[in-house]
């Protein structure tokens, strides 16, 4: 009986190819709407996810807690917090907020100390020249790598290894030379907060020290091999720390990981709010559906009645014009589901954007349209069913 309906069901969609196939494009558009918000808002997240990745946000940052003036940070601290379990690299920081000059123009900088293992850490990318090295750090040289945006606004050009620059660090100016441009890492944060946060320059950190006269570090830098396990090992590196220097709660944690995540899970909200808002449509595109059908009942009130007279029961009646609806919606979703996936992938073409799709967000589409086709396919359905065949063979 099933395969007779939907046998049926088809001759019916094809004999009114017209009135059929608009049902099905009012379908196909709320459809489309969802699958494309769905795979952009996907795309989206999983771009600013790598994104913050290639900042450094797997990484956990230690420092001294605020309330304590006796934590600090030292090489002894450093080679600890290295030998625990689930700690697959380590890296001291020291920053200072500073002036630079280049060219007799002054600009506000953010300095960071960093050694051979910024790349590792905060994904730190030449653009040009390279990147501070072993030799560096153990000359204490006075060479720097800078962000592009830095050196646009200084030359108007990226590459300018080479060039010399006058930071002011211990009270005084000093000369460094530009011995690498970085294209990412923290300098791509800077340039998506341009007008808030100022330009990075990244030297040596035993260069900073020297020159900041101190020997202590101001973070550690603490790469996980399992970025899940965060909160154990978190609790071990401070646990650690406070034994060496005999504190409690000496030393605090900035789990930037899970603000990542809270991050994605805003992200996630709004873009399910705003998929849920394209789904009304689809609930606009079920009331044509029920119109067209109301209409390929009232068409088909003579043969239903010449069914029903021959031996049709009611369930068959209601059957084939329920299955009609669902295979209409079937085919209209199928076809947004395409138009929306393929045009999802040419912009991320277009805009260099990774093309994610989401899976669970185009079977609920599916589902909807079909459930969308059985709710308001049913009255017509129903109507269908309950006539009379001596009423229907007179009108």
């Amino acid at each position: 009986m099933i395969l007779n309906s939907l046998f049926k069901s088809v001759v019916n969609i094809f004999r009114c190819r017209t009135r059929s196939l608009l049902t099905m494009a009012g379908i196909a558009v709320g459809v489309f709407s969802v699958v494309l918000i769905s795979t952009i808002g996907a795309a989206g997240t999983e771009q600013v996810s790598a994104k913050l990745l290639t900042m450094g946000v797997d990484t956990l940052l230690i420092q001294s807690a605020e309330n304590t003036v006796s934590a600090t940070l030292s090489e002894n601290d450093l080679a600890e917090a290295a030998r625990i379990d689930g700690v697959s690299d380590v890296m001291p920081l020291m920053a200072s907020v500073t002036e630079a000059k280049m060219l007799n123009r002054r600009l506000d900088a953010y300095v960071w100390g960093v050694d051979k293992s910024a790349d590792k850490l905060i994904s730190l990318e030449a653009a040009y020249g390279r990147l501070i090295g072993n030799s560096d750090s153990a000359a204490r040289s006075k060479v720097c790598v800078i962000d592009e945006a830095f050196a646009l606004e200084s030359y108007g050009r990226s590459n300018i290894v080479g060039k010399k620059l006058k930071m002011f660090l211990g009270g005084k100016y000093h000369e460094f030379e530009v011995v690498g441009v970085a294209k990412s890492g923290l300098s791509s944060l800077q340039s998506m907060l341009s007008n808030i946060m100022p330009n990075f320059i990244y030297i040596p950190i035993s260069t900073m020290q020297s020159l900041c006269g101190r020997t202590t570090y101001d973070k550690i830098a603490v790469k996980l091999s399992d970025p899940n396990s965060d909160t154990s090992i978190v609790r071990r590196v401070t646990q650690k720390l406070d034994e060496l220097h005999s504190t409690k709660d000496g030393y605090k944690c900035n789990n930037l990981l899970s603000q990542k995540g809270q991050l994605d899970d805003i992200m996630n909200i709004v873009t399910t709010a705003l998929s849920f808002v394209a789904g009304i449509s689809l609930v606009v595109s079920g009331i044509s559906v029920m119109t067209a059908m109301m209409m390929s009942v009232n068409e088909r009130t003579r043969e239903i009645g010449i069914k029903k007279a021959i031996g049709a029961k009611k369930r068959d009646i209601c059957a084939e014009f329920l299955c009609e609806s669902v295979i209409m919606t079937l085919i209209g979703s199928a076809a947004g589901i395409a138009l929306g996936l393929l045009t999802s992938f040419a912009g991320c073409m277009l805009t260099g954007a990774p093309f994610v799709v989401n899976v669970g967000s185009l079977m609920a589409s599916a589902g909807a349209a079909a459930g969308i086709g059985a709710v308001f396919g049913a009255y017509p359905a129903v109507k269908a069913a309950k006539l009379k065949p001596a009423e229907a063979l007179r009108l």
